[in-house]
């Protein structure tokens, strides 16, 4: 199907969910579907809900926004269970401006997006359907229709309460179009579009002197007074506004605490009573989420000006910090990368991982508690095993700076880092190392960043390259090693049966002869060396090892190669140290011999097909690591 006809079967889609009737037919389909009168702040989270919600160790993820946003899972709980979720029951906290408050780039504007974006796809879902009195410019909602007296009886028998009074405009077409007669008001099905100014707002202040509070609640319309005589006539009124517009939906209110008093204080009356003035009319009511956004200085300089006090008591602040794991901080730079015209570049793997890594470290802040460094906390965000730690220490690593993730490097300035590096190397491919190193050259043009900051930058760049010098080394030792996996499960097969006969004070059979003797202790040495395990240390190093193997047997688990991370890294830095000489000679020779050349060969055919290499990459790997190893 070509995109022309997407296009008209989109159109015929929309075209079959219209409907239109009377008031009186609308009731009866409010009796089949009593959702469609729910509000604007109960739609929002509703069409969060929808989505999925998934739950794991008592914290919650939500598939709406898992496309899009990435880290912030902590900062999406607390927004849609404290405000979007209350709100939706018609607690008090829906009577408030939401404000995300976050450093820039930090996804505060994709957030708005999402919400923009999915409320006009849910509009045209059953769950999310709205409908509205028709020819309202305001897509009034029709139960205003029914007089306040008769409401209370109304909520007894359809079980909906009802907020809010008939408009001006409303209120006249009703005595003039339809004599009063209320149950043949014809009504109709929206679908929210901020393009046709539907549901969707988006107001941004400009030169307050010049800027007029017309453009958030409308204007008369001067050529139309003759017509009827006077301004305060609802037909010589103009009722597009954002606030006129938004109604039903949400409003964006971009960069809300740089505008004039003028265009706040309509956001109270708003907010906090669910109407606002226009014209020379009664107050209008309107029903919309409002959701601002803005950074940390301007809210701190907002909140100290003892003038915005009232405003600040109906505001509701929602953290939106920088993301802290360094898996999904990759996940933002392959975003950015597949929506940019650098999509066809080969990034090499862990390119971005390192990337990640620096731009976590100097979001982080050292933590006071002991035997906790930087690269341990990062490890441990990241949902990495680290010894000695568990789930219950990074709840108390978060809790110990709540407003840790507020600062740092932001991913555009990664991303364009990247864009340098890529125009600066003539090949169409990017290692770990360019990135790096387009890193700390713009560090020096990077406007915010003080001589303190960068000091502290470059150290986290070392940081980066070391984590990478090791990851490179790994990579081309599981590369290097035939069937890794295999030789990796042997090896540790062999340490485990001499383990336990040393603890247990048993004998091991040789395989092959059949003849009873004593725990290999060369053997093991061999491998627990390799992580430091002291001769003094090795027996309870040994007893550690069985202890988990019992745990893992209590609850029909098998104890594995990833089971233990010391013991995984001890078999591979073992399995290395034992290939460390082939490696160096193969990939540090000028002029390879055949065995050596066809080694290499082997080894970049295994980086390009099972680790995500180009031949370009591949081979810098290798003369990297080759480098490395001859230090």
């Amino acid at each position: 199907m070509d995109i022309l006809d997407k296009v008209k079967r989109y159109r015929e889609e929309e075209e079959r969910l219209r409907w239109e009737g009377t008031f009186a037919e609308y009731l009866e389909l409010l009796k089949e579907k009593p959702h469609i009168a729910q509000s604007a702040h109960s739609r929002v989270y509703n069409m969060i809900k929808d989505a999925g919600i998934e739950v794991t160790d008592g914290r919650k993820k939500y598939k709406f926004f898992e496309k899009e946003i990435f880290g912030l899972e902590d900062a999406l709980e607390k927004l849609v269970e404290e405000y979007f979720h209350p709100a939706a029951k018609r607690l008090d906290v829906r009577k408030r401006i939401l404000l995300l408050m976050g450093p820039v780039s930090g996804g505060k504007s994709t957030i708005v997006s999402m919400l923009k974006r999915g409320l006009e796809e849910y509009s045209r879902t059953d769950a999310g359907a709205v409908y509205a009195i028709k020819g309202c410019p305001m897509h009034e909602d029709p139960l205003h229709l029914i007089p306040h007296h008769l409401r209370e009886d109304f909520y007894k028998e359809y079980g909906i309460r009802i907020e809010g009074s008939l408009s001006p405009l409303n209120t006249m077409r009703l005595e003039q179009e339809y004599g009063g007669r209320i149950e043949d008001v014809l009504v109709e099905r929206i679908f929210f579009s901020e393009d046709k100014r539907v549901g969707i707002g988006t107001f941004s202040p400009s030169d307050p002197k010049s800027q007029d509070i017309a453009d958030l609640t409308g204007s008369i319309d001067f050529s139309t007074i003759a017509e009827y005589g006077s301004e305060s006539d609802p037909r010589a009124y103009r009722f597009d506004g954002e606030l006129n517009k938004a109604n039903r939906g949400m409003m964006e209110f971009q960069e809300i605490l740089k505008s004039d008093e003028k265009f706040l204080w309509h956001l109270l009356s708003l907010t906090q009573e669910g109407n606002f003035k226009a014209g020379r009319f009664a107050l209008i009511s309107a029903d919309e989420l409002i959701v601002a956004h803005t950074n940390e200085a301007e809210y701190r300089s907002f909140i100290a000006n003892k003038k915005n006090e009232a405003l600040h008591s109906r505001i509701i602040v929602m953290p939106i910090p920088y993301n802290l794991r360094v898996s999904e901080e990759e996940r933002i730079y392959e975003k950015m990368i597949k929506s940019s015209d650098m999509a066809h570049v080969h990034i090499a793997p862990h390119a971005l991982k390192v990337a990640a890594i620096f731009s976590v470290l100097t979001r982080l802040k050292e933590s006071k508690k002991q035997g906790v460094d930087l690269l341990k906390k990062l490890r441990l965000y990241n949902d990495e095993s680290v010894e000695g730690f568990n789930d219950v220490d990074v709840e108390e690593l978060k809790k110990e700076f709540p407003d840790e993730g507020m600062t740092g490097i932001d991913p555009r300035y990664v991303i364009n880092r990247i864009s340098s590096a890529i125009i600066r190397k003539e090949v169409p491919a990017i290692n770990a190392l360019d990135v790096l190193r387009s890193l700390k050259d713009g560090l020096d043009q990077h406007p915010s960043i003080t001589k303190e900051d960068k000091e502290k930058y470059l150290n986290y760049i070392s940081i980066a390259r070391k984590e990478y010098d090791e990851i490179a080394k790994k990579e081309v030792q599981k590369a290097f090693v035939y069937s890794y996996e295999e030789s990796a499960k042997t090896l540790l097969d062999n340490y485990l049966d001499n383990v336990e006969a040393y603890c247990n004070r048993n004998k091991i059979r040789d395989p092959l002869t059949g003849e009873e003797m004593n725990p290999d202790e060369k053997l093991m040495r061999s491998i627990e060396e390799q992580i430091g395990i002291s001769e003094n240390a090795k027996k309870a190093f040994r007893e550690e090892i069985l202890i988990r193997i019992s745990a893992f047997a209590r609850k029909g688990k098998r104890f594995d190669y990833n089971s233990h991370e010391r013991l995984r890294e001890a078999i591979q830095k073992k399995l290395f140290a034992d290939l460390k000489d082939v490696v160096k000679i193969t990939t540090s020779s000028k002029t390879p011999d055949e065995s050596q050349l066809k080694k290499i060969n082997q080894v970049i055919a295994r980086l390009i097909d099972e680790y995500g290499y180009n031949s370009v990459s591949a081979n810098e790997l290798l003369r990297y690591v080759g480098s490395l190893l001859n230090r």
